[in-house]
């Protein structure tokens, strides 16, 4: 059984981003609601994405570069027969940069109709959390909250969810949008 088989295999509430969102700003939502989450560590950090968007997770391989990509493209990759541009998240988020070890992977996920890769430093597991625990990001600026749409609270520590939407189409990166869509 695959990574991706064994998360989708363990799903059962299904709660789209825009319900998390809701349901951050309304406590009156019932505790029974749950989010599912795949979580993974980038820099440190832990975050958390939809798994409606998670299609699978591989082990880190080779990439080819493409000249002229953007910075955080690390390259494509062939996914039974089908290329996959792959976004290195630590140079999307502006962090430093790390050789690759053993704990790496590529989630592959749909993002606006597109499949891509996002390289992590390591995959967690699959989290169920309350969609009342979510909090919208904090205001602190367009910048740290540009790609984040929420904050969920796990016990003691605090999870980043991704909005994968806007982690693609953001402007840092304007040509990232045109090179997912042409791949």
């Amino acid at each position: 059984m695959t990574e991706c088989a064994f998360f989708r295999a363990n799903m059962e509430t299904k709660v789209n981003k825009s319900d998390a969102k809701s349901l951050a700003r309304d406590p009156r939502q019932t505790h029974e609601e749950l989010l599912q989450l795949v979580g993974f560590h980038v820099g440190g950090e832990e975050f958390g994405i939809d798994i409606l968007r998670v299609q699978e997770i591989i082990r880190a391989q080779q990439l080819t570069r493409v000249p002229n990509s953007p910075e955080c493209m690390e390259g494509v990759m062939n996914l039974r027969g089908k290329i996959i541009p792959v976004i290195a998240l630590r140079k999307r988020f502006g962090l430093e940069e790390t050789p690759p070890d053993k704990q790496n992977r590529i989630v592959v996920v749909e993002i606006q109709g597109a499949v891509l890769g996002f390289i992590v430093d390591a995959v967690s597991e699959v989290l169920r959390i309350p969609a009342d625990t979510v909090e919208p990001p904090p205001r602190l600026g367009l910048v740290e909250r540009e790609y984040v749409s929420g904050v969920g609270k796990l016990g003691d520590r605090l999870l980043i969810l991704l909005d994968a939407d806007r982690l693609m189409s953001g402007s840092a990166e304007g040509t990232m949008g045109t090179a997912v869509a042409q791949a």
